[in-house]
């Protein structure tokens, strides 16, 4: 957050239904985390420090990420969310890949791109690792894709990498990063 920049804080009542609702997924999916217990979970959010984590995670649910818990770093105490949603989120789709990708359409230009949205959100792009990690619990993108963390080697000569899952299988792909579908969107991370 910049110098100036108002604090992101959710309101008393809109961060309680945000709870609500965290938990409720949280208890539908224990499949995703197992050995984790929503109290804990619940201990960690609720820390002072963690109000403008749960801003991020109001934005990862809005958009349509329906964000759950994957993993625990037990070095860190962190909770590590995923955007779990079945397809690429909704609210996050029809952009390139970066901000230089976008200025670099002469028509058609989106409004905005993947890694943009992400900063925006105090989020970070999945890795093809993560998404392979989240593959591992379920089948995701079967009708979507998304965008993933491009390595730089990659991103300097113009490309970026997505991934989706077809065929009973995860495949990860490359595009120019001016492109965008409506099919398209992004998966982001969030350590509490």
């Amino acid at each position: 957050m910049a110098k100036g920049e108002p604090k992101r804080e959710l309101s008393s009542e809109h961060r309680a239904k945000l709870l609500s609702v965290l938990k409720s997924r949280f208890e539908k999916n224990m499949h995703r985390h197992q050995g984790n217990d929503w109290s804990a979970v619940m201990a960690r959010l609720n820390l002072p420090a963690s109000a403008e984590k749960l801003w991020s995670l109001n934005e990862m649910e809005r958009t349509g990420g329906e964000p759950d818990v994957v993993s625990f770093n037990i070095k860190t105490g962190e909770y590590i969310f995923y955007d779990c949603s079945p397809e690429s989120p909704a609210g996050r789709r029809n952009v390139c890949y970066d901000r230089e990708g976008r200025e670099s359409r002469k028509t058609f230009r989106p409004e905005n791109s993947a890694v943009e949205m992400a900063t925006a959100m105090d989020t970070e792009l999945l890795t093809e690792k993560q998404y392979r990690q989240l593959q591992d619990l379920g089948n995701f993108d079967t009708k979507t894709s998304t965008w993933i963390e491009t390595p730089s080697e990659i991103r300097k000569l113009g490309g970026a990498l997505f991934a989706d899952r077809r065929y009973g299988t995860v495949f990860v792909y490359h595009n120019g990063v001016q492109s965008y579908y409506g099919v398209r969107g992004f998966r982001v991370s969030l350590k509490v």
